[in-house]
């Protein structure tokens, strides 16, 4: 991979164009939903294009991510990004309504998969049961967590991992700790 690849893949185009893609919308279609051209978006996807922060908004919505998540690509000294994430400099995700906060850990969106750093809040639970097309491992690094994993309920704290793959899953801590978990979630969601 030559030094323009490399460079490329640490874009907001590139996260773009993998999060379109991992949802299986094509350019087209993501365009007509965003009332766009086909030429602007593939614009956007190779940074020749700088979205507003509404069109911003509008590609989030559209792909059903936090608007969050697309900032923070410059963060990062140049010759780190795309290969370190600092701590301080994490991309948040979600709400944070249902009392986890999560950060992510990868460096972009790029790859066949992403890593996620989650707290999940004394007391919080799911809204109601979920179902992803995704492969996912979780890593409990502190405080407990109650899982249903394709209708067998466990529970796990620190040391234990898990893994699901496209069945229905829901989590709670019905616990007085944070719980804290790594996921390694295929192919990237957020």
């Amino acid at each position: 991979m030559d030094q323009s690849d490399v460079s490329r893949t640490r874009t907001l185009g590139a996260d773009l164009r993998a999060l379109r893609k991992a949802r299986g919308r094509t350019l087209t279609d993501l365009a007509e939903a965003l009332g766009r051209s086909v030429g602007w978006l593939s614009q956007v996807e190779r940074d020749i294009s700088e979205p507003s922060i509404t069109d911003l908004r509008q590609i989030a919505e559209a792909l059903g991510v936090p608007m969050s998540l697309l900032f923070g690509h410059a963060s990062a000294p140049v010759e780190e990004q795309g290969y370190v994430v600092r701590e301080g400099a994490r991309r948040p995700m979600g709400s944070g309504e249902e009392g986890v906060r999560e950060e992510l850990l990868s460096p972009d969106l790029t790859d066949d998969f992403e890593v996620i750093h989650s707290t999940f809040q004394p007391h919080s639970r799911m809204q109601g049961p979920a179902k992803r097309p995704t492969q996912e491992v979780g890593y409990i690094i502190m405080g407990k967590l109650d899982l249903s994993l394709g209708g067998r309920q466990f529970t796990v704290g620190p040391g234990d991992s898990f893994r699901f793959r496209g069945e229905e899953y829901f989590w709670a801590n019905p616990y007085d700790e944070s719980a804290v978990a790594i996921w390694v979630i295929a192919p990237p969601v957020y």
